[in-house]
């Protein structure tokens, strides 16, 4: 790791050494006769999960005090209200998920079951006791894909506790019943995620756990079984922040995987006073840096892997991380979309778990300050170096990524990169399609073979990409890249395994310059045989070819100069990424490539430098440093 203007606060002081000691993950070996011992001594009485009972007065009296906590509990009341009109959801798959639903009702539970914790009002408390009901009396929630379990539970788990007291008895027994039988036990068979180093791991551990807390007094020794294993297992998918908390699947799984990871530690502190040190586990509290630096100044995600363009929303397990580590610059990117100035419209994004923004964040929160690190570089299984030249909207962005196609979620964008300038997004990726919409045609999606029907999909292979194409080849599904140089403003990865049997040698530069301008740089070696070379990148800007190796990029009143320093007279062009080559594949409305190739005679060194200059920069002189002197 390279945090190149250290952060203030303990933390920064001590990440180096944690990262450095720590190099498997910390295996706890929680027995589950200790688990219940913490049980024997849980309060029995209800609501105990994340708001224990009577705490509700307490956060009144903070939200009144505090103008951001006020402009957040007036947006979830709305969003409450809105659920007031609503039809409790009903067991209809899309595809092989019920994912969609258990969400849904996740999100109703939360927003309902606050309100009226906060306000008393008897009809949210009605609603939401409705939801609940519907959604335990379903034949199943769905075992055959356990996520849908996983978030139903966590769902019926926190309404039949935030609840209890407004449920007769044959409902408390319907909804228990249906956390144990359909949530508990359906997971002692369908288990394969315990062993699992993806968000599955993180969301049915966190998910269960919730559903175990929550009955607890009447399944004791299920209960005590169910969170020791959750504390014994979920560090095998934690141990993918090491060393320094980037996650390997991209941000939008950061979103899904580190949010449920939040609240099983949450709710397990909360009932039970402590989190067995799932919290110190290695690379965990430093990855809200990586969120923080992943979003450009555009508001966009660098969305490599399976991952949208995001960032708008808001991402609620920040503010347990920024009240964790006392760290308010962990919230500039969030402050904004809570602020009571913000367009209410646009504020949430629709996460369901925004209700828990109030139960995290810290009651004497202060605006967060301007974060010092304009670079941050990290390693692990998918390394990725970001740098900005501010942290104001119209600072420029690049960002750069390594890791290997064959990780869980990952695409052939090994090497690609993204670029901000001006408020807008203008080195693009297309993102993540739709799963269902290949699923239905038969396409095997999660087969990571070389020759699998998944590379065919244009979203996914190499093709679609900001990054080298060799021949017209796929870049190796078994390689891995790792960034071998980082500096502030610079970083370098070595893409010669990715492209092995392609190319002798590879690698890619990109520096963000003193001008705001980024300069992304190739350095390549033909084998024993002359290839093509493709350089290519993604953007929703149109594009005016102005001469050899130059273009003008506009979006949104504004441009960006484009130029090949070398070769010298690179031929560019623009290629349609829309429609898109197959029938299978999604479209990508308001997209295109511009692209040049390269002929590199057989084993010939050859660089290639493309310069990106926002409007009314001039370019720093055309003097290329080789990527050893960077």
């Amino acid at each position: 790791m390279q945090l190149l203007v250290r952060p203030v606060g303990w933390f920064s002081l001590c990440i180096a050494f944690v990262s450095a000691v720590f190099a498997a993950p910390v295996a706890p070996a929680l027995a589950t006769s200790a688990v219940a011992q913490h049980l024997q001594a849980m309060p029995a009485t209800h609501p105990r999960l994340f708001l224990g009972r009577g705490a509700e007065v307490e956060l009144n009296r903070a939200i009144a005090a505090n103008p951001v906590m006020t402009a957040i509990s007036s947006d979830l009341r709305r969003e409450a209200d809105r659920d007031l009109a609503t039809k409790p959801v009903e067991r209809v798959l899309i595809g092989r998920r019920l994912l969609d639903k258990s969400r849904t009702a996740l999100s109703r539970v939360l927003h309902l079951g606050l309100a009226w914790r906060l306000t008393g009002e008897k009809k949210y408390a009605d609603r939401a006791r409705a939801e609940l009901v519907a959604v335990a009396s379903f034949s199943d929630w769905n075992p055959s894909h356990f996520l849908d379990v996983a978030e139903m539970t966590a769902a019926v788990g926190v309404g039949y506790d935030w609840l209890y007291s407004e449920l007769d008895d044959a409902t408390r027994k319907l909804l228990r019943d249906a956390i144990v039988e359909k949530g508990l036990k359906a997971s002692l068979k369908a288990n394969a995620w315990t062993r699992s180093t993806n968000n599955w791991n993180q969301v049915c551990n966190g998910g269960i756990t919730v559903g175990a807390l929550a009955v607890a007094e009447s399944e004791p020794a299920l209960a005590a079984q169910l969170i020791a294993r959750a504390v014994n297992t979920v560090p095998v998918s934690m141990h993918e922040y090491v060393p320094d908390g980037a996650y390997p699947e991209g941000p939008g799984y950061w979103g899904y995987g580190t949010t449920y990871n939040v609240i099983l530690i949450s709710a397990l502190q909360s009932a039970l006073g402590t989190d067995f040190g799932l919290t110190r586990q290695p690379g965990f509290l430093a990855t809200a840096d990586y969120y923080l630096h992943v979003t450009g100044p555009s508001g966009l995600y660098f969305n490599y892997s399976d991952c949208g363009r995001g960032g708008q929303g808001v991402a609620p397990a920040m503010f347990w991380f920024a009240a964790q580590r006392g760290e308010p610059y962990l919230l500039w990117s969030e402050w904004p979309k809570v602020a009571p100035t913000t367009d209410r419209r646009s504020r949430r994004g629709g996460e369901r778990t925004a209700p828990m923004m109030l139960l995290w964040m810290a009651p004497n929160q202060p605006a967060p300050v301007r974060p010092a690190a304009l670079s941050w570089t990290a390693q692990g299984p998918n390394p990725v170096a970001f740098h900005r030249s501010s942290w104001d909207a119209d600072a420029s962005f690049v960002a750069i990524k390594g890791g290997s196609p064959g990780l869980n979620h990952a695409h052939m964008d090994v090497g690609a990169f993204v670029m901000d300038a001006d408020g807008l997004r203008w080195a693009d990726d297309l993102g993540m399609q739709d799963y269902n919409s290949l699923e239905k045609e038969g396409i095997k999606l999660w087969d990571k073979a070389q020759t699998s029907e998944r590379w065919r999909v244009f979203r996914l292979g190499t093709s679609s990409h900001n990054v080298l194409m060799v021949d017209g080849q796929m870049q190796r599904v078994e390689a891995d890249a790792r960034i071998v140089v980082t500096k502030t403003g610079r970083s370098v990865v070595d893409l010669s395994a990715i492209y092995r049997g392609q190319l002798a040698q590879a690698r890619r530069g990109v520096v963000l310059q003193a001008d705001r301008s980024v300069r992304v740089q190739d350095e390549v070696q033909a084998p024993g045989k002359a290839v093509s070379v493709r350089w290519a990148m993604v953007t929703q800007a149109d594009v005016t070819l102005t001469g050899a190796g130059r273009a003008t990029l506009a979006q949104a009143g504004k441009e960006l100069g484009f130029r090949v320093l070398e070769p010298v007279g690179a031929q560019l062009k623009v290629l349609p990424t829309d429609p898109p080559p197959s029938p299978i594949d999604a479209r990508n409305r308001g997209t295109r490539m511009l692209a040049f190739e390269v002929q590199v005679p057989a084993g010939k060194a050859q660089r290639i430098v493309v310069e990106l200059l926002p409007r009314q920069v001039a370019g720093a002189p055309a003097v290329v440093v080789p990527l050893a002197g960077w």
